[in-house]
């Protein structure tokens, strides 16, 4: 490879870098915080019949793509963050259509068939020629109200 194909590559390296870190820094800090807002202010909009904001053990909030499913509600994880739900799993706090909902959130790594199921519900519309790999993670929350009727 040349000295020029070389910088051509470093270049464009460096472009989709900065290409990636501003799209998530908008979605972080423009995008993000008017999505919860609006769920907030209204849970029946045409956004809540979708999106629900999803509460971390650390506080964090984000606003997520759900299907609620008794007594379960499913998220596709696109980003880092459904290792938070990684082993055990860890408790969750829901806004879904103005409900507080409570339950314990994990994440499904290693049933593809079951995670192909529920996306299809999910995520009807994403292409079938998607690689895996940029088709998000499986979270499945477990409502509460679920667990202690089983007890």
């Amino acid at each position: 490879m040349s000295v020029k194909a070389k910088k051509w590559v470093v270049v464009c390296l460096l472009l989709v870098l900065v290409g990636t870190t501003g799209y998530v820094f908008y979605l972080r800090n423009v995008v993000n915080p008017r999505v919860i807002a609006e769920l907030q202010t209204d849970p029946h909009g045409m956004r809540a019949r979708k999106v629900m904001l999803l509460s971390f053990p650390d506080g964090k909030i984000l606003p997520v793509n759900y299907l609620r499913e008794d007594p379960h509600v499913y998220a596709g994880a696109d980003f880092s963050w459904w290792k938070a739900f990684a082993g055990d799993g860890a408790r969750v706090t829901l806004l879904v259509h103005g409900e507080t909902l409570h339950g314990t959130a994990r994440v499904v790594l290693d049933q593809p068939d079951f995670k192909e199921t529920i996306f299809a519900r999910l995520r009807p519309t994403v292409p079938k020629w998607l690689p895996d790999w940029l088709n998000g993670k499986l979270v499945i929350i477990t409502l509460d109200s679920a667990a202690s009727a089983l007890e």
